[in-house]
């Protein structure tokens, strides 16, 4: 089989197209360019893309035996990823730029472009596990990823292989080490990758500019005024510019955000429970869309609790009402619905929230 292993300078990857090579497949090694201008360092675990990062991917290949190739996604990237990200932050939303880099650039775009390339299957270090076409959680619980690829089709994921996902993350470091990885140490990347400072607030402070509007309670006194929503999310506590808590004391979070009228509202941690959820756009993994009510499990962020609930489809729309409530959840999130089976939890689909309620 001939395959692309998408190699990003990590131990996840690296180990994943040894694992190809391992296994006899034709295996090429492909490092994406995400940045039109790569630092030249990584900034500790924050940021990827860098040009060490593309060089500790080339080093790697060069130690397997495997071409090795460079391949400029950065246009794409800006407009599919970080322009999306933007844009959904300033309508109010809390978007996962992962959940749209995995759906539009590294199953989307690069899988296309392999698939053109006559390459069978693009092979990464991500923590899932694909069983007999169902996308199923990874072994290990902690670093599982099947939540950021619930957006994939059934027809991306036939292209797909995720090596690792039967393997704890100790095991693939030292797996890593054995084999003379220099990675094999190399920490996690974390935060959001083209943001490395951390700095969201700022980040989008400065592509989106001064929206001025109010902080408010619910019988919309203003407490405070505030340079744009995109400074805020759902069950946001600290940085809110109010004084304090409550006239009873307790924490004020936010509750709402109304993008039009730029008005963030606040209130106590019991305001943020919600117990139906729609989401938009649904993607059903299996390629078939479930008839009728489904029990399942209900996740809405990549590393949050899964809580049971029943969903279904009504019109283009999964409307998911949860048998225990969840707080927190702030639309643009994407909703990951999972039935657990004897082979471990398999995705059934996902959607992006798009309406909650109490």
């Amino acid at each position: 089989m001939k395959v692309l292993a998408a190699m990003s300078g990590g131990v996840d990857s690296s180990v994943a197209a040894a694992r190809m090579v391992d296994a006899g497949h034709d295996v090429v090694g492909v490092h994406l360019a995400l940045s039109s201008a790569p630092g030249a360092l990584r900034t500790g675990s924050r940021g990827c893309c860098s040009k060490e990062d593309a060089a500790d991917a080339r080093r790697v290949a060069d130690i397997l035996g495997i071409p090795f190739y460079v391949w400029d996604f950065a246009e794409r990237f800006k407009a599919d990823v970080i322009d999306d990200f933007v844009e959904s932050y300033a309508r109010g939303e809390t978007p996962n730029p992962c959940v749209r880099c995995n759906q539009r650039i590294k199953f989307s775009a690069l899988s296309a472009k392999a698939v053109a390339l006559g390459f069978d299957t693009v092979a990464t270090g991500h923590y899932a596990r694909l069983s007999g076409g169902r996308l199923r959680r990874a072994v290990d619980q902690g670093k599982d990823q099947s939540y950021v690829l619930a957006v994939l089709t059934a027809e991306q994921l036939r292209h797909a292989a995720f090596p690792i996902g039967d393997t704890a993350k100790p095991r693939i470091r030292a797996e890593a080490a054995r084999r003379g990885l220099a990675v094999a140490d190399k920490p996690d990347s974390h935060d959001i990758c083209f943001i490395p400072s951390g700095d969201t607030r700022a980040f989008l402070g400065a592509r989106i500019g001064v929206r001025r509007g109010a902080v408010v309670t619910a019988d919309g006194a203003v407490l405070a005024t505030h340079d744009g929503v995109h400074g805020f999310t759902i069950g946001q506590r600290k940085g809110l510019g109010i004084a304090g808590p409550g006239p009873d004391g307790r924490p004020r979070y936010v509750t709402s955000i109304d993008a039009e009228t730029g008005t963030v509202q606040v209130g106590d941690a019991a305001d943020l429970e919600v117990r139906a959820l729609v989401g938009r756009s649904p993607v059903f993994t299996a390629g078939t869309a479930p008839h009728g009510p489904v029990e399942c499990a209900v996740q809405v962020r990549a590393h949050g609790e899964a809580v049971e609930a029943v969903a279904e489809l009504v019109g283009d729309e999964l409307v998911v009402r949860l048998r225990v409530p969840l707080r927190g959840v702030a639309c643009g999130q994407t909703l990951v619905l999972y039935r657990p089976d004897a082979d471990g939890d398999e995705v059934l689909g996902s959607a992006t929230i798009a309406a909650t309620s109490r």
